[in-house]
């Protein structure tokens, strides 16, 4: 879930200010709204999905021309003295807007250069597919009435679909996997944009440039007036706190040596039967398998040997890459939850203990248990829909028993990366190899 990434994202085209206003324009161009991190939604009684709005529904939120490549004041271009790299596509009035990629007929066949760029209808004309873009209208001047008239007068409202904002994690079982991959990027792209207001150099405003994947300080303009003002340190140097930011994460089980047991834990702020895989942030000078090691040292006092990639996931709440592996370990070794404080308990469960809770009906969580680890969590928590079935796709329906007594534990659905890590497991789909094992202990 959330991977795939479906867009030609054209990085090399950012830049480009001309193609950007051009690309923005098309008729074919889609646009993911959000209001302060809520996507807006097409909702019925049943269910929500993606709305999906064109330039025209959301002209009235952008403000006057041009989007990208904007001048000194609202509604004036770039003169050709401003054009400068910290102008690049640069918008400093009005909202954000990110150009998230365009959706080839086959995929990454666009051969449009940056040269061919320069004539910018004509490289816009020759392409084909549909541009995607995003922006977040939580800062946005229009009142709560003004802003439901302009989404009365989208298509989809003209349509008499009710439009509405929702939180982002409940509507995952809505999502398709081509939606879902670009959802992803326009969530955390969005974001980003949306919480980035100030330098972290000197404090001064921030601007977005290369459309909406970089941000700039307001003092580098060539208009700006910084007389008496000390140089911003962001004046040289590549400065990648300006960049878009994506935070790896480690999410990982460890199996015991006989290969039936699996260790998980229940986080403070789980609801009372949920157990999960164990996961924490990488830190500066450390390896994935470094901080897979330190991490399940920390929260279990579990100490672990031969560490094995399994897969990644991005996760955009807000800008996660949640790196999944799996290691030895010993079960007989104690289990301590007292050195960081962050697990309320851990466990070991055999391979039919976790299978009797993916084939029981309740094996997954409920909306209110969801709702309550969604509020509690920004990033750290890597769980997804309430209504998502938790049970891999490997296993039969007929095999989910609609059992009335509650199960003794909970576990992640399939479409979080810590599901699919204990499924794969349970399906003998991650094991050591008897001949692979390594001598126990060795980090």
């Amino acid at each position: 879930m959330y991977g795939g990434s479906p867009l030609n994202r054209l990085s090399w085209l950012r830049p480009n200010h001309a193609f950007a206003n051009a690309l923005l324009a098309s008729s074919a161009s889609k646009w993911i709204v959000f209001k302060a991190g809520e996507p807006l939604v097409v909702r019925s009684a049943d269910k929500q999905s993606l709305a999906l709005l064109t330039t025209s529904d959301v002209r009235p939120l952008l403000g006057p021309e041009p989007y990208f490549g904007q001048g000194q004041e609202p509604g004036q271009s770039l003169s050709p003295e401003h054009l400068l790299p910290t102008t690049e596509a640069a918008r400093h009035h009005g909202i954000p807007i990110v150009f998230l990629g365009l959706h080839e007929l086959s995929l990454r066949t666009c051969e449009v250069s940056s040269e061919d760029a320069k004539n910018a209808d004509a490289a816009v004309a020759g392409l084909e597919g549909t541009p995607y873009f995003s922006i977040d209208i939580g800062d946005s001047e229009l009142s709560p009435d003004e802003l439901g008239k302009v989404l009365q007068e989208t298509s989809l409202g003209k349509e008499g679909l009710t439009l509405d904002w929702t939180e982002p994690r409940s509507m995952m079982s809505g999502l398709d996997v081509f939606t879902a991959a670009v959802f992803a990027v326009a969530r955390s792209l969005t974001d980003w944009n949306f919480r980035n207001k100030f330098c972290p150099a000197c404090g001064s405003r921030s601007y977005s440039l290369w459309s909406g994947w970089k941000l700039s300080c307001s003092s580098l303009l060539p208009w700006t007036d910084n007389t008496g003002r000390k140089p911003c340190p962001t004046v040289k140097g590549l400065h990648n706190f300006m960049h878009p930011r994506t935070d790896a994460v480690v999410i990982m089980i460890a199996i015991d040596e006989t290969g039936d047991k699996i260790l998980l834990g229940r986080g403070k702020r789980f609801p009372g039967k949920f157990y999960s895989a164990l996961a924490g942030f990488i830190e500066p000078g450390e390896s994935f398998e470094d901080a897979v090691a330190r991490e399940t040292w920390e929260e279990a006092g579990v100490k672990v040997w031969d560490t094995r990639y399994h897969s990644t996931q991005p996760w955009p709440y807000p800008a996660n890459l949640m790196a999944g592996f799996y290691s030895r370990a010993d079960a007989s070794q104690p289990i301590r939850t007292d050195l960081d404080n962050e697990l309320v308990d851990a466990k070991w469960f055999t391979r039919d203990e976790v299978l009797s809770v993916l084939t029981h009906s309740g094996g997954g969580f409920g909306r209110a248990e969801y709702k309550k680890i969604a509020e509690s969590f920004e990033g750290r928590d890597n769980l997804a829909d309430p209504n998502a079935k938790t049970q891999p796709t490997s296993l039969k329906a007929a095999e989910i028993r609609p059992d009335a007594a509650e199960p003794p534990f909970r576990v992640p659905p399939a479409t979080a990366i810590a599901g699919v890590l204990i499924r794969d497991w349970v399906e003998g789909k991650i094991k050591f190899p008897k001949e692979e094992i390594t001598q126990k202990g060795n980090l």
